[in-house]
Protein backbone atom coordinates (compact mmCIF):
# COMPACT_ATOMS: atom_id res chain seq x y z
CA UNK A 1 0.00 0.00 0.00
CA UNK A 2 2.98 2.60 1.07
CA UNK A 3 5.15 1.85 -2.23
CA UNK A 4 1.81 1.95 -4.57
CA UNK A 5 0.74 5.28 -2.48
CA UNK A 6 4.25 6.57 -3.65
CA UNK A 7 5.02 5.47 -7.04
CA UNK A 8 1.65 6.01 -8.67
CA UNK A 9 0.77 9.36 -6.29
CA UNK A 10 -2.60 7.98 -5.60
CA UNK A 11 -5.05 9.91 -3.42
CA UNK A 12 -6.46 8.41 -0.01
CA UNK A 13 -10.03 7.89 -1.44
CA UNK A 14 -8.83 5.89 -4.37
CA UNK A 15 -6.70 3.85 -2.30
CA UNK A 16 -9.58 3.26 0.34
CA UNK A 17 -11.76 1.58 -2.42
CA UNK A 18 -8.34 -0.49 -4.14
CA UNK A 19 -7.46 -2.24 -0.43
CA UNK A 20 -10.93 -1.99 0.86
CA UNK A 21 -10.07 -0.24 4.11
CA UNK A 22 -11.06 3.19 5.84
CA UNK A 23 -8.74 6.40 5.10
CA UNK A 24 -8.44 6.46 8.62
CA UNK A 25 -6.26 2.68 8.70
CA UNK A 26 -4.55 3.88 5.13
CA UNK A 27 -3.32 7.75 7.05
CA UNK A 28 -2.24 5.71 9.94
CA UNK A 29 -0.54 3.16 8.61
CA UNK A 30 1.29 5.15 5.52
CA UNK A 31 2.34 7.41 8.32
CA UNK A 32 3.69 4.55 10.34
CA UNK A 33 5.67 3.32 7.69
CA UNK A 34 7.25 6.64 5.89
CA UNK A 35 8.16 7.66 9.92
CA UNK A 36 9.82 4.15 9.92
CA UNK A 37 11.63 5.01 6.56
CA UNK A 38 12.71 8.54 7.61
CA UNK A 39 14.34 6.61 10.74
CA UNK A 40 16.81 4.73 8.31
CA UNK A 41 17.99 7.77 6.77
CA UNK A 42 20.92 7.72 8.49
CA UNK A 43 21.91 4.22 6.66
CA UNK A 44 20.69 5.74 3.05
CA UNK A 45 22.56 9.31 3.43
CA UNK A 46 26.23 9.73 4.84
CA UNK A 47 28.45 12.35 5.71
CA UNK A 48 30.87 12.99 3.24
CA UNK A 49 34.60 11.60 4.07
CA UNK A 50 37.18 13.31 3.30
CA UNK A 51 40.40 11.94 1.44
CA UNK A 52 43.10 11.40 3.95
CA UNK A 53 46.59 12.96 3.20
CA UNK A 54 48.34 9.69 3.46
CA UNK A 55 46.22 7.47 1.27
CA UNK A 56 47.67 4.98 -0.02
CA UNK A 57 44.23 4.32 -3.05
CA UNK A 58 45.84 4.41 -6.31
CA UNK A 59 41.78 5.85 -7.51
CA UNK A 60 42.15 8.76 -5.12
CA UNK A 61 45.26 9.50 -3.89
CA UNK A 62 45.82 12.03 -6.95
CA UNK A 63 42.68 13.99 -5.39
CA UNK A 64 43.51 15.71 -1.92
CA UNK A 65 40.92 17.49 -0.57
CA UNK A 66 38.16 15.69 -2.30
CA UNK A 67 34.81 14.27 -0.98
CA UNK A 68 33.43 12.94 -3.74
CA UNK A 69 32.00 12.89 -7.17
CA UNK A 70 28.37 15.48 -8.37
CA UNK A 71 26.08 14.17 -11.36
CA UNK A 72 22.44 14.27 -12.31
CA UNK A 73 20.79 12.18 -14.02
CA UNK A 74 16.89 12.81 -15.47
CA UNK A 75 13.71 11.24 -14.18
CA UNK A 76 10.51 10.05 -16.45
CA UNK A 77 7.03 11.79 -14.89
CA UNK A 78 4.27 12.50 -15.68
CA UNK A 79 2.47 16.26 -15.31
CA UNK A 80 -0.53 18.05 -16.18
CA UNK A 81 -0.19 19.36 -20.53
CA UNK A 82 -0.04 23.04 -19.75
CA UNK A 83 3.58 22.10 -17.54
CA UNK A 84 5.07 19.59 -20.09
CA UNK A 85 7.49 22.41 -21.29
CA UNK A 86 8.38 23.12 -19.06
CA UNK A 87 9.76 19.20 -17.74
CA UNK A 88 10.62 18.95 -21.20
CA UNK A 89 14.76 17.92 -21.16
CA UNK A 90 17.08 18.51 -24.14
CA UNK A 91 15.85 15.37 -25.81
CA UNK A 92 12.34 15.89 -25.10
CA UNK A 93 11.80 13.53 -22.88
CA UNK A 94 9.23 15.01 -19.94
CA UNK A 95 11.54 14.73 -16.45
CA UNK A 96 12.67 15.81 -13.62
CA UNK A 97 16.53 17.28 -12.77
CA UNK A 98 17.74 14.85 -10.22
CA UNK A 99 21.41 16.10 -8.99
CA UNK A 100 23.17 13.50 -6.85
CA UNK A 101 26.32 13.81 -4.34
CA UNK A 102 27.89 10.11 -3.46
CA UNK A 103 31.32 9.75 -1.43
CA UNK A 104 33.88 7.03 -2.79
CA UNK A 105 32.61 4.40 -1.13
CA UNK A 106 29.42 4.71 -3.72
CA UNK A 107 27.26 6.11 -0.75
CA UNK A 108 24.46 9.09 -2.11
CA UNK A 109 25.48 12.17 0.92
CA UNK A 110 22.74 14.74 -0.95
CA UNK A 111 20.16 14.15 -3.73
CA UNK A 112 17.88 17.01 -4.77
CA UNK A 113 14.25 16.53 -6.82
CA UNK A 114 11.96 18.79 -8.31
CA UNK A 115 13.60 20.63 -10.75
CA UNK A 116 11.98 20.23 -14.07
CA UNK A 117 13.54 18.73 -16.81
CA UNK A 118 14.57 22.31 -18.64
CA UNK A 119 16.56 23.39 -15.85
CA UNK A 120 20.43 23.90 -16.93
CA UNK A 121 23.07 21.79 -14.39
CA UNK A 122 24.16 25.12 -13.48
CA UNK A 123 21.05 26.63 -12.52
CA UNK A 124 20.23 23.18 -10.02
CA UNK A 125 23.73 23.11 -8.80
CA UNK A 126 23.15 27.03 -7.75
CA UNK A 127 19.72 25.74 -6.26
CA UNK A 128 21.21 22.90 -4.28
CA UNK A 129 23.96 25.93 -3.02
CA UNK A 130 21.91 28.46 -2.06
CA UNK A 131 18.86 26.34 -0.06
CA UNK A 132 18.61 26.09 4.04
CA UNK A 133 19.79 22.45 4.22
CA UNK A 134 21.76 22.45 0.58
CA UNK A 135 24.31 21.21 -0.74
CA UNK A 136 27.76 22.38 1.88
CA UNK A 137 31.41 21.94 0.87
CA UNK A 138 33.66 22.46 3.14
CA UNK A 139 36.41 25.33 2.82
CA UNK A 140 39.47 23.85 1.13
CA UNK A 141 37.23 21.08 -0.51
CA UNK A 142 35.49 20.05 -3.50
CA UNK A 143 33.33 17.37 -5.61
CA UNK A 144 34.34 16.46 -8.86
CA UNK A 145 31.73 17.06 -11.43
CA UNK A 146 31.71 16.88 -15.38
CA UNK A 147 31.81 19.83 -17.81
CA UNK A 148 28.11 20.45 -17.54
CA UNK A 149 28.29 22.03 -14.25
CA UNK A 150 30.32 25.50 -13.85
CA UNK A 151 33.39 25.16 -12.20
CA UNK A 152 32.48 27.40 -8.61
CA UNK A 153 34.31 27.04 -6.21
CA UNK A 154 34.26 23.86 -4.14
CA UNK A 155 32.94 21.93 -7.66
CA UNK A 156 36.37 20.73 -10.10
CA UNK A 157 35.23 20.28 -13.42
CA UNK A 158 38.16 18.99 -15.85
CA UNK A 159 39.57 21.18 -18.71
CA UNK A 160 37.24 22.04 -21.58
CA UNK A 161 38.09 21.63 -24.79
CA UNK A 162 40.55 18.41 -23.66
CA UNK A 163 39.88 15.16 -24.52
CA UNK A 164 37.67 13.67 -21.81
CA UNK A 165 35.60 10.88 -22.38
CA UNK A 166 36.78 7.21 -21.14
CA UNK A 167 35.99 5.34 -24.91
CA UNK A 168 39.16 8.42 -26.02
CA UNK A 169 41.46 6.98 -23.91
CA UNK A 170 41.15 3.51 -25.40
CA UNK A 171 42.99 4.47 -28.76
CA UNK A 172 46.11 6.49 -27.05
CA UNK A 173 47.14 8.04 -24.38
CA UNK A 174 47.44 11.10 -22.56
CA UNK A 175 49.49 13.82 -25.17
CA UNK A 176 49.99 16.43 -22.14
CA UNK A 177 48.90 17.67 -18.58
CA UNK A 178 45.81 18.51 -19.34
CA UNK A 179 44.75 15.58 -20.64
CA UNK A 180 46.52 13.47 -17.51
CA UNK A 181 44.60 16.03 -15.51
CA UNK A 182 41.18 14.80 -17.55
CA UNK A 183 41.83 11.09 -17.73
CA UNK A 184 42.27 10.80 -14.01
CA UNK A 185 39.57 13.24 -13.31
CA UNK A 186 36.95 11.21 -15.11
CA UNK A 187 37.97 7.78 -13.70
CA UNK A 188 37.54 8.88 -9.99
CA UNK A 189 34.30 11.28 -10.93
CA UNK A 190 32.61 7.93 -12.23
CA UNK A 191 32.09 6.67 -9.27
CA UNK A 192 28.81 8.44 -9.51
CA UNK A 193 27.42 7.30 -12.86
CA UNK A 194 28.51 3.58 -11.11
CA UNK A 195 26.44 4.94 -8.26
CA UNK A 196 23.35 6.48 -10.27
CA UNK A 197 23.50 2.88 -12.31
CA UNK A 198 23.32 0.86 -9.39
Amino acid sequence: MFFSILAHHTKNRYVTFQFKRSGQTIYKYFHAVLRSVLKLHHFFLVHSQLIPDDSTNPRWQNFKGCLGALDGTYIDVQVPIPEKARYRNRKGQVTINVPGVCDMSMKFVYVLTGWEGSAAYSRVLRGAINRTHGLKVPKGNYYMCDNGYPNYEGFLTPYKGVRYHLNEWSTRRSQNAQEFFNMKHIRDRNVIEHTFGL
